[in-house]
């Protein structure tokens, strides 16, 4: 069965109080985004990348490509002003049939194993996501109380978020809504519903000041077969 991946790459930088996106930002000597591509095809080389940027960064993309040499083939298309629509337009690219990925840009550090395990269980089931168990206690706000929550029934969701072609399509079909947090969510809007896989500790996302340096370490710790 064919695989895609739509890797969503519309971070702005303003978290990171950097002008640079971040997903252009340098970790272990080229851009974070190169990494996050480069996971995918190291996964599956078959595997169908589709990038989505925002238009203004597209010209930048192409010219960092040409500086690092990065001939990772990849499709390129536009963002929308929202998640949702970014990966809307990101489907447009997919073929009728075939199992799609959905990806931060900006989680660097995904794994052959996590990646392999979330396409499996959507291949089976149609529909899936990694998670993890919080390390940290969990608390739930109600009208301005908070509440203890038992931590082993609470899960925190990474991507990919793989899922069937045409239950993705159908769910991006949908009217967009502000409660739309992640792909799950748009496709549980449509009644579908979603495994779990197991996710992983050093699939990180990169958001805020400090995580390029925790990225590195990890990276290194991984080099050094210790993950």
């Amino acid at each position: 069965m064919q695989k895609h991946v739509i890797i969503v790459a519309g971070g702005s930088g303003k978290r990171m109080g950097n002008a640079t996106p971040k997903q252009f930002l340098l970790l272990a000597g080229k851009p974070l985004l190169m990494h996050t591509m480069e996971a995918f095809y190291h996964a599956d080389h078959k595997i169908n990348i589709i990038l989505v940027l925002p238009e203004v960064h597209i010209q930048h993309w192409n010219t960092l490509c040409k500086k690092y040499e990065f001939s990772l083939a990849h499709q390129i298309t536009e963002g929308g002003r929202e998640r949702f629509f970014s990966v809307k337009n990101g489907l447009q690219m997919v073929g009728e049939s075939g199992l799609v990925a959905v990806h931060d840009g900006a989680r660097p550090l995904i794994d052959k194993e996590t990646i392999n395990l979330v396409f499996d269980e959507a291949q089976k089931s149609g529909a899936a996501i990694p998670v993890t168990i919080p390390a940290e206690s969990v608390r739930f706000i109600v009208n301005g109380k908070s509440e203890h929550v038992d931590r082993e029934k609470v899960r925190m969701v990474q991507t990919p978020q793989v899922f069937q072609a045409d239950i993705l399509r159908q769910a991006y079909n949908t009217p967009f809504s502000s409660l739309f947090t992640d792909d799950a969510s748009v496709v549980e809007s449509c009644g579908y519903s979603v495994s779990l896989t197991k996710g992983s500790s050093f699939n990180i996302k990169v958001t805020n000041p400090g995580d390029i340096a925790l990225a590195e370490t990890l990276l290194s710790i991984r080099a050094h077969g210790t993950d």
